[in-house]
């Protein structure tokens, strides 16, 4: 379960850096639009509260890589119940879809995690 529970929190990490990105340098081009469903004029006027967005969702994903590295439990939970409480803020703000994009794989994470402990 520990191996599972690794994975896991990997993979949470690996989406919050993905958040990064479409948030911080694609927000305007393809991708980014595609995400939030913006017209290229919301896009560029929403820019910098996405680039912002996109900033918190890289800390929580060098949160998580370095709960990995330094092998802490604590650590691990704490940057999991960010993610889900952030998940969780933002389905019920800004759109439904957060709440199984972001908390969800955030939940299972934290369960594999406290499973293996």
């Amino acid at each position: 379960m520990d191996t599972v529970a690794l994975i896991l929190i990997g993979l949470v990490a690996a989406l919050h850096a993905y958040f990064l990105v479409l948030e911080m340098f694609l927000w305007q081009r393809p991708p980014g639009r595609a995400l939030s469903g913006f017209d290229a004029d919301t896009a560029r006027l929403t820019a910098p509260l996405a680039a912002n967005q996109g900033l918190y969702n890289g800390f929580l994903a060098a949160g998580l890589i370095w709960a990995l590295v330094i092998d802490s439990l604590a650590t691990q939970v704490f940057f999991l119940v960010c993610v889900i409480v952030a998940g969780v803020f933002g389905a019920v703000t800004a759109n439904r879809r957060i709440l199984i994009a972001q908390a969800l794989p955030g939940a299972l994470a934290l369960g594999a995690a406290l499973a293996a402990a």
